[in-house]
């Protein structure tokens, strides 16, 4: 059975434009099976493995957190508690002992991505206050490219699925292009939940990503260095932008961070390359994915209401101006406002019935 992860692979390498050959040599699998796959453009269901070491299903994670850091296997050990772990600290201490010694014989290089493979995203917070002195919250999304560490950045006003995938959607659009994998965090969009050898994924997003064609790839827990691709970014964009910037409104805050990515950031020479942004993502551009021809339709099917009432009549006929605020933010998101002046039919009909049935017999 062919894992979700392995089939997000499958298809994030074809987009790549590797043939179905080169795919299955890549990933593992019969060039039939790969075949499948690309054909069918469904999920497989996840098999069901039985473990034989209480220990084994954390390999990889234990693996992950040690190729970042010398940590103890004391350490190692309360980190795979708060995980679930329920064995002993000693099969934990001969494993870390054995992968320190593999690690012993191995030359390491630092990690830079290849163009077009990867980018990082992640969310941060600004605060703001108004002439009144009342303080609110907007919001910041940033996507990374992890060879040239050109980046999108938008201001959000909620943290909800459909303002998320708007923002993956414009930063494609404004790279021209898509990564084959984007790292996260833990945010509750992408992932449902971590289990022993796996993660669970957001369904709706997984539809999202297997439409644009790239593998969505959760960190380790309690490995905040994996992300220092956009971690570093974020510190970046608060000192450089940010500071000392006068706020006045989502849109024009939007128009000043693009303007701010062209003639700031894009410009700069990079600490770690050592070469421009944009330069870079020149040479990067190339290799990123084709957009799909069509956007991704997270609203799957269209719905007509009728009302004689305004909208800023709602709140007097629910009596409750917090509920009326969800109810319209969620039903005016995407939606074709159509005025009709005059009697309705309805209206008409029953005035027309209504003076039939008084006339005279």
């Amino acid at each position: 059975m062919v894992a979700k992860e392995e089939c997000m692979d499958i298809w994030s390498l074809k987009r790549q434009g590797f043939s179905d050959s080169a795919i299955a040599r890549r990933v593992g699998l019969d060039r039939r099976t790969v075949k499948k796959y690309l054909e069918n453009k469904e999920f497989p269901s996840y098999s069901v493995v039985n473990r034989k070491s209480d220990l084994e299903p954390y390999h990889k994670l234990i693996g992950d957190w040690l190729s970042q850091e010398d940590y103890q296997a004391t350490r190692i050990h309360d980190l795979l508690l708060l995980q679930g772990y329920k064995g002993s600290y000693e099969t934990v201490k001969r494993f870390v002992r054995k992968v320190k010694e593999k690690q012993g014989r191995l030359a390491y290089v630092r990690f830079e991505t290849i163009p077009g493979l990867q980018a990082q995203v992640d969310f941060g917070d600004f605060k703001v206050t108004d002439f009144e002195g009342d303080e609110t919250t907007i919001y910041v999304f940033v996507m990374v490219l992890g060879f040239s560490r050109h980046m999108y950045v938008e201001f959000i006003d909620k943290c909800t699925m459909t303002a998320f995938l708007d923002c993956h959607r414009n930063a494609f659009g404004y790279f021209g292009g898509v990564p084959g994998e984007i790292l996260y965090d833990n945010m509750k969009n992408v992932v449902i939940r971590h289990y022993v050898g796996g993660v669970d994924f957001n369904k709706r997003f997984l539809e999202f990503s297997a439409h644009y064609g790239f593998k969505p790839v959760a960190c380790p827990p309690y490995s905040p260095w994996v992300k220092g691709k956009v971690e570093r970014p974020m510190h970046y964009i608060r000192e450089r932008f940010w500071r000392g910037y006068q706020y006045t409104t989502l849109e024009q805050g939007n128009r000043d961070m693009l303007n701010w990515l062209e003639t700031k950031a894009s410009t700069r020479i990079h600490g770690t390359t050592k070469q421009k942004v944009v330069d870079r993502f020149i040479a990067e551009k190339s290799s990123l994915g084709q957009l799909p021809n069509r956007p991704y339709r997270y609203e799957r099917a269209s719905t007509i209401l009728t009302s004689n009432k305004s909208f800023s009549e709602w709140e007097g006929l629910f009596g409750d101006p917090v509920i009326v605020t969800a109810i319209l933010d969620r039903l005016l998101h995407h939606c074709q406002v159509i005025n009709i002046k005059g009697n309705s039919y309805r209206m008409k009909n029953y005035k027309e019935q209504a003076s039939k049935n008084q006339k005279p017999n």
